[in-house]
């Protein structure tokens, strides 16, 4: 069980200033534990003890971060079944799915701990002409400044250590806003930061009010915001941003391919397939959405895919059996209801699934999907899958660049020609051969293209983010 309150963490300590954001059982939709809510002032000031704190972070050797991480690690591991009944409550995330979340966070800082060592410069040869001999180039990274972040619901512990754990490898204070529907994770995240010896303003940990909230993009005194969530916002959020670097990580509609040479190897294409689309039911920004499959596999593909999608049990997600939950909101499940009541109007044929009570949306796949409908074009994020055929490798690729996103894409193809194709043509982060797009690694570089964002996750490379290079140069004698 959750405890009764929470507190927010306003430089390194817990702050029980109010009992102000219900945070909600989503299965049963009722009231679970009350979370402390920052307003603007808690924010300014958490912002200025950020920037106080920034010579002491310059100053804290990379052993120590390292210590912070792993120590972090240890107490992750000592409070595994608490995280995981947390999330499975706050996010209705089955506690199968959850436990797994668990282990991706703790990878996160693992990775972390290793990278905090590893932040090394180089040496340029400047001696490129005559007016430059005798001089000598080295770069250093040094931590960037002050960083906001904002973190999302769906994946409420490791898309928040994808912030939390670079910045602190990179030595740089931050003000974190989880999202008022999932705090839990990061407050408890936050516990555990404060048994360390961090500087004084390394770390705020602060669900907000909305007229206070804006100081996370606009304030001046922050030099980069990472932000995870909707396109829309995130876009706008950029706009606001002003002189800042931002890191948008956004939605997609992704794309799986399945090569017509599949045809011995479906039963793992579609169980791969319908995890992909409705795990965690659907809510995720590199969930399946579009199946494009070569007609000679088509059928059988088809047929199978849809008894997997049937066999999915949908339930209370504290179940061990269940594998789909509710969603987010009944709000979010009755806008995913009325783009799939468009698209049916517009042809699309339901083939299995398509009940909704509630927040809790049936697995659902359909096919005859127009592709000038909400369904198609936007970001579904929900349990619902479309299937479609083709009969050309080079159309099919033409056909999952037809997007406004481009975050991952899955091709499952035995031929070597096809994958690097794929690879060369698709407009998206990163391909995934012989697997679903939802696949993700914690040290690999994460992020998309277009609509979908700007900037890369994956520990190393938000360490780069959240550093800069400052060039020395020495002159040999003068």
């Amino acid at each position: 069980m959750l405890q009764k309150t929470y507190p927010y963490y306003l430089a390194n300590e817990p702050v029980a200033a109010n009992t102000d954001l219900e945070v909600t059982d989503k299965f049963s939709g009722e009231v679970a534990t009350r979370v402390a809510m920052a307003d603007a002032a808690a924010i300014d000031k958490a912002i200025g003890l950020a920037v106080d704190a920034m010579p002491a972070m310059r100053a804290y050797p990379p052993f120590k971060r390292q210590a912070v991480l792993e120590h972090c690690v240890k107490r992750f591991h000592e409070r595994y079944d608490e995280l995981a009944l947390a999330l499975c409550i706050e996010a209705g995330k089955p506690i199968n799915d959850s436990k797994g979340e668990v282990t991706r966070l703790i990878d996160t800082f693992k990775v972390a701990a290793e990278e905090s060592v590893r932040i090394d410069g180089e040496i340029i040869n400047l001696q490129i002409s005559p007016r430059a001999n005798g001089y000598h180039g080295y770069v250093k990274r040094v931590p960037i400044g002050p960083c906001s972040f904002i973190s999302p619901f769906n994946f409420p512990l490791n898309l928040t250590a994808h912030k939390v754990a670079p910045a602190i490898a990179a030595g740089v204070p931050f003000v974190l806003k989880p999202a008022s529907r999932t705090p839990v994770g990061a407050l408890i995240m936050g516990e555990i930061l404060a048994e360390t010896d961090l500087p004084k303003g390394a770390f705020s940990i602060l669900p907000a009010h909305r007229d206070g909230a804006d100081l996370f993009t606009t304030d001046e005194r922050f030099k980069l915001l990472s932000f995870t969530g909707s396109p829309a916002v995130g876009w706008e959020l950029k706009r606001k941003a002003g002189k800042k670097k931002v890191i948008l990580e956004l939605g997609g509609n992704a794309a799986a391919i399945v090569d017509g040479d599949q045809g011995g190897k479906l039963d793992y294409v579609v169980d791969r397939l319908a995890f992909g689309a409705f795990y965690q039911s659907g809510q995720s920004c590199i969930g399946v959405q579009r199946i494009l499959a070569h007609t000679s596999v088509y059928d059988a593909l088809r047929e199978k895919l849809i008894a997997k999608t049937k066999s999915l049990v949908m339930g209370d997600p504290k179940n061990e059996k269940t594998f789909v939950g509710p969603m987010i909101s009944e709000s979010e499940a009755k806008r995913l209801a009325g783009w799939m009541e468009g698209a049916v109007q517009a042809g699309a044929q339901i083939v299995a699934g398509g009940k909704v009570d509630g927040a809790m949306f049936e697995a659902t796949l359909l096919e005859g999907v127009k592709r000038d409908t909400d369904l198609y074009r936007k970001e579904a994020f929900g349990p619902v899958a479309i299937l479609e055929r083709f009969d050309d490798f080079e159309a099919a690729l033409a056909q999952v660049n037809d997007s406004d996103f481009g975050l991952q894409a899955g091709v499952f193809t035995d031929s070597l020609a096809h994958a690097h194709r794929a690879w060369d043509a698709l407009e998206v982060g990163g391909v995934v051969i012989n697997d679903v797009p939802s696949f993700r690694v914690d040290n690999m570089p994460y992020g998309g293209v277009k609509d979908s964002g700007l900037g890369r996750e994956g520990v190393r490379y938000a360490i780069e983010d959240m550093t800069e290079m400052r060039l020395m140069v020495m002159r040999e004698t003068w």
